[in-house]
């Protein structure tokens, strides 16, 4: 059953969508500066320190929360369909997951569409990681998190490192990610009405903008394409009203068959990326302790 924070967050979202939003038009500027808010509306569970850095030419933030000693480092890539969000609108996120890991995060600035099309923002993905192993951590001691574009981001970083036959990390943890650019799964079609977060249209807009003409199939665009053998373990959280719902789905079922460990979460009501919310909706804490508990459980408690 549905919490009545998660009911009310729901009809805020529904009256904001259907008085303000104009969901056939993708206007990159206001999704930036909507999520540049979103901050002072959901904030961190517990304190912690942020510290700014440049890795191989990338803005980023080691997050630590206060009273965690730790190697254990979480490599976050953030959501945004390629061309929104940065630090400062995913630290409560971020920071979240590093509190219920007990790690601490370095979440990256990658560069954004339209400015910087693909593969931009892989290329700064895996300078990031790579900066990691070049200051002596192991790659034992990393995972590679993100969410929506950045859950996609952090699968095509996993492909790419074990093509190059580079060090993979212990584990990765992707919250509603875009697996197949094609949108050929069912629930593209079935939650187009379910779904009040994400807009079929605009996601298909964010897409071009970001590929400018990249094969939609390729691999490192749509991880589903991809042979997923030699994956390191992964938890897949998606929410039942999602487009994204069989990209999910569709993705553990192949790396399953490819012999990778994978845990797929289908949170029942659940919309896009609810796990931002934890700061007032119980079903995202809830979440999170789950990304927390299977962090333990491969790392060791």
């Amino acid at each position: 059953m549905q919490s009545w924070q998660g009911y009310v967050l729901l009809s805020v979202f529904r009256l904001k969508r259907f008085l303000l939003d104009r969901p056939d038009e993708l206007d990159v500027e206001k999704d930036r500066r909507e999520l540049e808010g979103m901050p002072k509306l959901f904030k961190p569970l517990g304190p912690i320190e942020c510290t700014p850095v440049v890795v191989n030419h990338v803005q980023a933030e080691w997050i630590k929360p206060q009273g965690i000693s730790t190697e254990r480092v979480i490599l976050y890539i953030h959501g945004g369909s390629w061309n929104s969000g940065s630090i400062n609108s995913h630290r409560p996120l971020a920071a979240n997951i590093a509190i219920a890991c007990k790690a601490r995060a370095l979440i990256i600035d990658y560069r954004l569409a339209p400015e910087f099309p693909y593969p931009a923002a892989s290329e700064d993905a895996m300078a990031a990681y790579e900066w990691l192993l070049a200051n002596g951590i192991s790659p034992q001691q990393i995972a590679v998190m993100g969410d929506s574009a950045g859950g996609t981001l952090t699968l095509g970083l996993l492909i790419q490192l074990r093509d190059q036959g580079k060090p993979l990390p212990a584990l990765a943890a992707c919250l509603s990610p875009a697996t197949d650019f094609s949108m050929s799964g069912e629930s593209w079609r079935r939650n187009r009405t379910k779904d009040i977060m994400l807009n079929l249209k605009n996601i298909r807009k964010a897409g071009e903008i970001y590929l400018k003409g990249a094969d939609l199939r390729s691999p490192l665009i749509s991880p589903l394409y991809a042979d997923l053998h030699g994956l390191p373990p992964l938890l897949i959280q998606v929410g039942s009203e999602e487009l994204l719902l069989s990209d999910a789905k569709l993705f553990t079922e192949k790396a399953r068959e490819a012999g990778v460990p994978v845990t797929l979460e289908v949170w029942d009501g659940m919309q896009h990326v609810w796990q931002y919310t934890a700061s007032f909706v119980p079903e995202a804490r809830r979440a999170i302790l789950n990304i927390g508990e299977f962090a333990g459980q491969v790392w060791g408690e």
